[in-house]
């Protein structure tokens, strides 16, 4: 089992940040992630933007981000930007997608709801064609490509790995399908998650980002868990709080689950927590 660090992200400090990426490089994490949310009231930092801050500090950690909400996104952008985060890390990006829950936002996108399962798989196809072929021309339903070049490509050869995020079934099915690894979120509740994964082939790569706080700490999560997704009452659903061994017992529940990387995510004193985690939590699991 592997396992990531969650980058502070939200309250955003660049001291802190900078404090938080260089100490998680000399510690034995495997790669450091973003989570993605452009609109909302909680100050969140932009997710490939803070990817490309984080190459320019760190040398090691792979950098990822899930999950990104690519039917929302132009594909050509977005395929610019993630392959200049692989160049600017010389090959550490790691690329979480997902449809997303809901469709509220589209209008504000100016996109019709209308077809955005359709949309979703058009637009990574042409995030991967970009990414591994000298043009593309591509005739879709959202999407016209006549013999389009995009360079640098990516330095991770085929192309950066893909992780996909989403719940119900046709979610999974999609990852085991078009993804190189299936991401559980951090919203979704443990015991949904495991029974979840029972759909995935077993050799399949299977990730959870998991909220997490030391100590009676439910009332800071809570403030968090209000502030970015609006739900305080959802960090008593999804979060993990309590002592050292309550922590590791959660763990070793994923790894049992054939779990091969676990997202660490504490939402707010980030740094005392991750030296916590290193000293108290990993060497028990």
């Amino acid at each position: 089992m592997e396992f990531g660090i969650a980058i502070p992200q939200t309250y955003p400090d660049t001291a802190r940040i900078q404090r938080f990426l260089r100490r998680a490089e000399e510690m034995p994490f495997t790669a450091a992630w973003c989570i993605e949310q452009v609109i909302g009231t909680a100050p969140v930092l932009e997710s490939v933007t803070t990817l490309a801050y984080a190459a320019a500090i760190t040398k090691r950690l792979r950098l990822g981000i899930a999950v990104l909400l690519i039917a929302q996104r132009n594909p050509i952008d977005l395929a610019k930007s993630l392959s200049s985060v692989d160049v600017l890390s010389n090959g550490r990006l790691m690329v979480g997608v997902g449809l997303g829950a809901s469709s509220r936002h589209y209008p504000a996108y100016g996109l019709a709801t209308e077809g955005r399962v359709a949309r979703f798989r058009e637009n990574l196809e042409i995030i991967k064609r970009l990414w591994t072929e000298d043009r593309v021309t591509f005739q879709g339903r959202f999407s016209q490509l006549d013999n389009i070049p995009m360079q640098p490509k990516p330095v991770q050869k085929p192309r950066p790995p893909i992780w996909f995020g989403g719940h119900v079934e046709a979610a999974l099915r999609r990852a085991v399908e078009l993804g190189d690894g299936y991401m559980g979120a951090g919203s979704t509740p443990m015991e949904v998650f495991l029974n979840d994964i029972k759909q995935l082939p077993p050799e399949f790569p299977k990730a959870k980002r998991l909220y997490l706080a030391f100590g009676d700490n439910l009332a800071r999560l809570r403030e968090w868990f209000g502030a970015f997704y609006h739900k305080p009452e959802m960090a008593d659903q999804v979060a993990v709080w309590g002592s050292p061994q309550h922590i590791t017992d959660e763990i070793i529940r994923l790894k049992e689950a054939g779990v091969n990387l676990v997202l660490l995510h504490p939402v707010f004193d980030e740094e005392e927590q991750m030296e916590r985690l290193v000293k108290e939590v990993l060497p028990r699991v």
